[in-house]
């Protein structure tokens, strides 16, 4: 991997020892730089099956922001992750202990911690909440079929409500961690929280090595034979088959692969949407009078323009489900990996500074970026490299696969008892566990280290959304993390120093860490429109309205408007979450500000 040649002063090499008993002793982590100098990892066998890279990216961006995806044909992949590419909504996105549904939290909520001392994590705990704020997905209902002509699909009722309901009323169920951004996530070797998204993409799970179905049908020689699929360095792709079968996230409990391509397959991309006529990929087949893409087209062929035919071209002779049906988790997958590979925010003030334009930092930026790597902080011990993350492929390059989740890029912080989310240390679907640590249980408790990269956009914070200013995040810090029972703490945690000019220059210098296509929306980071559901109708406090187009008792969605972007982006910034907290920005100052409703839907 090449790097640019930088002053020494600013890439000072560090490789810091010691920390907590989580192991990492000797833990060397790559040089801070611009991420310019990185190249994408390459999809290792992806050409077996992709015959035309770019219709590839043009049908990965429209089954990411397509809501018809969704069993209730309103979730999306981008409902989760519509704001740089992480959520922003701030209505009934609670689960957990003491959480309630269609719950509104305040910043007087953060931290979900509230110590006596907030430099002392032995204090007196005046708050101490152990809900988290995640994402709110579906209703929870069985999957009963596809209704042609429809994008709700079948379902009925499952056997009792669960937590998610309030006075017998279904809301929609909340993901139990925060959504991490899924810009720049093609760097990380592996991807969720707990990492079970594999690097090895398997077809159809986002499993890897524990998934070895065959789990794609290819037509050769008049025969339609399934086969096993292993592509390396294809985390997106894993993670990316994980949401659209979930039943809490995007589906109806039991939807199958090729249910989800049989409704697809029948519908008009993107048709309850708008798209911007110079989005950046989307423009040239942008409908001029109306919602979606231009009429006539369908994903159907859009998946036989960017895949070789073997995968889709058996004729169908009966057979149900068919081929195309069969590998729609395929086409799916590596589509929206091929999205995501393009949305690399490589042009931060940070970027720059690197690479030899010392004036895009400002004194006190500077002072940060010393801190960051340099001083008391111990940041770099975790978020190193170009990527500020140590499970990044730059950085894993410069450490041994020993058993040691630290190693990979996985750490315990102290942010929560380790058997309120076991993370790392838990098992797949198949109940082989996530990570072989060398020593029993030093994975439990531990999860990725996610990139700091437009962090200033991407709040709440940490895998429980526990902090929702970047200085709560380093007050957190400066007292070496809150709860340190059960052990596995990571290297550094213990040893932090921070003064409050320290925090304040890292708070900065985090700041610059913002791309500014990101922050206005610009290309590569345009969009079509997206109607979100923030929170459900009311019609007293505490009594949810019903939504009638679905059967029994569920709540009716409050739907609001993501516009469409096209390729030169918004004219003002998007609104951080302590802004969307305090209401900043609903003169017009701000994107994204939840307050702008969708236009009536059917």
């Amino acid at each position: 991997m090449r790097y640019l040649m930088i002053p020494m002063f600013v890439l000072t090499a560090f490789a810091q020892r010691g920390g907590g008993n989580g192991g990492g002793a000797n833990l060397a982590s790559a040089p801070l730089g611009s991420l310019k100098t990185v190249a994408l990892p390459p999809v290792i066998g992806i050409e077996r099956y992709v015959q035309d890279p770019e219709a590839l990216i043009v049908l990965g961006k429209a089954l990411f922001w397509d809501v018809q995806a969704g069993s209730d044909g309103r979730t999306a992949c981008a409902t989760c992750h519509f704001h740089a590419g992480a959520d922003h909504r701030l209505r009934n996105q609670m689960s957990g202990a003491g959480s309630l549904p269609n719950q509104t939290l305040s910043l007087g909520d953060f931290p979900f911690r509230l110590l006596s001392n907030p430099g002392n994590n032995q204090s007196a705990a005046l708050r101490d909440n152990r809900y988290v704020m995640g994402s709110a997905g579906v209703v929870e209902r069985l999957f009963a079929g596809i209704a042609p002509g429809l994008d709700i699909e079948e379902s009925v009722s499952a056997p009792s409500p669960g937590s998610f309901s309030l006075g017998g009323v279904l809301s929609r169920q909340v993901t139990s961690r925060n959504s991490p951004t899924v810009i720049n996530a093609v760097f990380n070797a592996r991807n969720f929280w707990d990492g079970r998204a594999s690097s090895l993409f398997t077809g159809a799970t986002p499993f890897g090595d524990s998934d070895t179905n065959p789990n794609v049908w290819v037509w050769k020689g008049g025969q339609l034979t399934a086969e096993t699929v292993r592509l390396e360095n294809a985390s997106l792709a894993s993670q990316a088959a994980g949401p659209p079968l979930n039943h809490v996230e995007m589906s109806w409990k039991g939807r199958t692969w090729p249910m989800l391509g049989r409704k697809l397959l029948a519908a008009a991309p993107l048709a309850r949407q708008r798209v911007a006529h110079d989005d950046s990929v989307l423009g040239p087949l942008a409908n001029p009078g109306g919602n979606g893409l231009l009429p006539g087209i369908r994903y159907a062929g859009l998946i036989e323009q960017a895949f070789h035919p073997d995968y889709w071209s058996a004729p169908q002779d009966g057979e149900d489900p068919s081929q195309i049906e069969r590998n729609f988790g395929l086409f799916w997958a590596l589509a929206i990996q091929a999205y995501e590979r393009t949305l690399v925010s490589d042009d931060s003030r940070v970027d720059r500074f690197f690479a030899g334009e010392t004036s895009a930092l400002s004194a006190l930026e500077r002072q940060g970026l010393n801190e960051f790597q340099n001083g008391g902080s111990q940041c770099a011990r975790c978020h190193g490299g170009p990527e500020f993350t140590a499970a990044a492929f730059t950085s894993l390059a410069n450490r041994p696969d020993n058993g040691d989740p630290s190693n990979a890029g996985f750490f315990r912080i102290g942010v929560s008892p380790i058997e309120e989310d076991i993370g790392l240390g838990g098992a797949d679907d198949f109940s082989i566990p996530l990570f072989q640590p060398a020593r029993p249980g030093a994975a439990d408790g531990v999860f990725k280290a996610p990139s700091l990269r437009n962090v200033e956009l991407t709040g709440p914070y940490f895998h429980n959304g526990s902090q929702a200013t970047l200085e709560q995040v380093l007050a957190f810090y400066r007292r070496n993390g809150d709860i340190a029972a059960g052990g596995n703490l990571g290297p550094g945690i213990g040893q932090i120093r921070l003064g409050q000019q320290d925090q304040t220059a890292i708070v900065a210098f985090l700041k610059a860490l913002t791309d500014d296509r990101v922050r206005y929306q610009r290309a590569p980071f345009d969009h079509p429109s997206l109607c979100v559901p923030d929170g459900h109708q009311e019609l007293s406090p505490g009594v949810l309205s019903l939504n009638l187009a679905l059967p029994g008792l569920v709540a009716a969605d409050q739907m609001v408007l993501v516009p469409a972007v096209g390729r030169n982006g918004s004219s003002v910034p998007l609104q951080t979450f302590e802004e969307l907290l305090r209401g900043i920005g609903r003169d017009g100052t701000r994107a994204n500000t939840m307050s702008e409703a969708c236009p009536a839907q059917d």
